[in-house]
């Protein structure tokens, strides 16, 4: 490479404002002769820095990952140049996303924007850092309930602008006031028995014996909106309540203003256009879902390789294979000795993987942990299985991928959440109240409900999950994504929320259960062995 070739890229990044270190560069360098003699790329260098600009870090990792990006997709250009072909989704197609990486942002009450945090994440956040978990949740909720049509704040005042609207009033002006009044709180137990609802203002005790409730769990730690009166002794006797109003994906994305909460990068519109087409057209689009997958239970492995024999037969194999957790049939606690067991099971499966060469040619498989299996605490987000379980597994199958849960994917032009936990036992058994049957009497259809309209994966109390304070953020679903992905050991189920898809693959070990995704037309196949 000339010297003038790396003195043409250092200048446009001190253009862009960029310093960055000498291995990052000598990336974009390696970068630059893929395209060096032709490409259908006018400056592919231009295109490299700009995505780069999307990114909180500027290293030789975030180079590589984007130069890997835009290398598939001028490989799809020049392949099939006149639309011939079979057009086929790539492991460049899809990018994984660890709860780690996912970008913070807060909302400013004043400003009425989000801003991107950029000070340090520690994992052992201070007591303004567990404040600010349920400060950021409330924010998050309220600044959607303001621009509800049925919530917002006419900007003129009138007769007919004020009807069939409801006007939130803070908990703090409540005192004295008599008639019913409609808020927003977060349902907190301040003292044993006794409820209460706090914003950011105060807080005041509930009475909700004779509240009709909409479809969702209600637990400690949700976000709800209410109505009700203020009786003598002070208690908030509470008529309606149900949560906020879901906020279409659309519109929320016209409110960030362009910035990536997802944690993907921003696209060119030429890329978005041709990853939605291949998206539609790709002969391998099919995602294989699988939870629970004991390596310890012969039965479980056996039913694992018929799955694979099955796909490995077929005209095109799946884009991804998604396993997840528990990969033990055992929690991997304090109690469990067989970690070099489980080692070599892995390695086992890996043989298995290795063994189907269709499949290790042409398919991606993402590992996510369950919440039973080995790593440093219960605590969410969980982070990827440890290295020494997996290294065996990684000589056979090199292009493996382990993330965290949850984690996030984006699929082409999809964005897809994955998340392993035995959710809909715990919430049910934190219930302040049975659900209501009105609307459902599906418990998955509730649980669905909770977590779309708390704009949270796990609303639960934190002392029944913990939750890494500094990390809320990456089990946020806001904007909603197009597909959420609940493992759980209850029965299998798929249902289609507001226009968001969500479904439970079911426990492959213990049921056979398993789910074909097609994300091209959002089809859930529900299968079972």
């Amino acid at each position: 490479m000339s010297s003038s070739t790396r003195k043409m890229v250092l200048k446009k990044c001190k253009i862009r404002g960029y310093t960055l270190e000498l291995d990052a560069v000598d990336e974009i360098l390696s970068f630059e002769s893929e395209f060096y003699n032709d490409s259908a790329l006018d400056d592919p260098v231009d295109i490299l820095l700009d995505l780069l600009a999307t990114q909180p870090i500027k290293d030789k990792e975030t180079v590589h990952r984007i130069a890997t990006r835009i290398l598939g997709a001028d490989a799809a250009i020049n392949e099939t140049p006149d639309g011939d072909g079979d057009d086929v989704i790539r492991a460049s197609d899809l990018l994984i996303i660890d709860a780690s990486k996912v970008p913070k942002f807060r909302y400013d009450p004043i400003k009425k924007v989000f801003y991107k945090h950029t000070g340090s994440l520690p994992i052992h956040g201070d007591a303004f850092s567990k404040a600010a978990l349920y400060k950021d949740r409330f924010l998050l909720l309220s600044q959607m309930l303001s621009r509800h049509k049925d919530f917002s704040k006419p900007a003129f005042d009138s007769e007919l602008s004020d009807f069939g609207r409801c006007e939130i009033s803070p908990i703090q002006s409540l005192i004295g006031q008599t008639g019913r009044r409609w808020v927003m709180g977060l349902i907190s137990q301040l003292e044993d028995g006794h409820f209460y609802l706090e914003d950011l203002s105060a807080s005041v005790e509930i009475n909700l014996s004779n509240a009709k409730i909409t479809a969702g769990f209600f637990v400690e730690n949700t976000i709800v909106v209410a109505e009700g009166e203020m009786l003598l002794e002070g208690v908030f006797q509470v008529f309606n309540c149900g949560f906020p109003p879901l906020e279409g994906r659309d519109k929320s994305l016209q409110f960030l203003a362009g910035h990536d909460s997802f944690g993907s990068g921003t696209l060119t519109e030429q890329e978005t256009l041709r990853l939605a087409k291949l998206e539609r057209e790709a002969v391998n689009g099919n995602v294989v879902i699988l939870s629970d997958i004991w390596l310890d239970n012969e039965e479980a492995v056996g039913k694992l390789e018929r799955v694979l024999d099955a796909f490995e037969n077929e005209d095109f194999v799946p884009c991804l294979f998604v396993l997840m957790g528990n990969f033990c049939s055992h929690p991997c606690n304090l109690g469990f000795h067989s970690f070099s067991n489980l080692r070599s099971q892995f390695g086992k499966l890996g043989q298995m993987i290795a063994a189907h060469p269709r499949l290790k040619e042409g398919s991606c498989f993402l590992f996510i942990p369950g919440p039973d299996d080995a790593g440093p605490s219960t605590v969410l987000p969980r982070p990827s299985l440890p290295k020494y379980l997996r290294e065996e597994l990684q000589n056979h199958i090199p292009n493996a991928i382990f993330s965290s849960n949850p984690c996030r994917m984006k699929f082409c032009s999809q964005e897809v959440v994955f998340f392993r936990q035995d959710l809909l036992y715990r919430m049910r058994r934190s219930c302040l109240m049975p659900p209501s049957t009105e609307e459902t009497t599906d418990d998955f259809e509730h649980l669905v409900a909770t977590i779309t309209h708390q704009c949270h994966l796990c609303p639960l109390p934190l002392i029944v999950q913990p939750i890494i304070w500094n990390y809320d953020h990456s089990l946020y679903l806001y904007p909603t994504p197009h597909t959420i992905v609940l493992g759980d050991r209850s029965e299998q189920k798929a249902f289609k929320y507001t226009g968001i898809t969500c479904f439970n693959p079911g426990s492959f070990s213990s049921d056979g259960a398993f789910v074909v995704y097609h994300p091209d037309n959002q089809e859930v196949e529900l299968s079972s062995l």
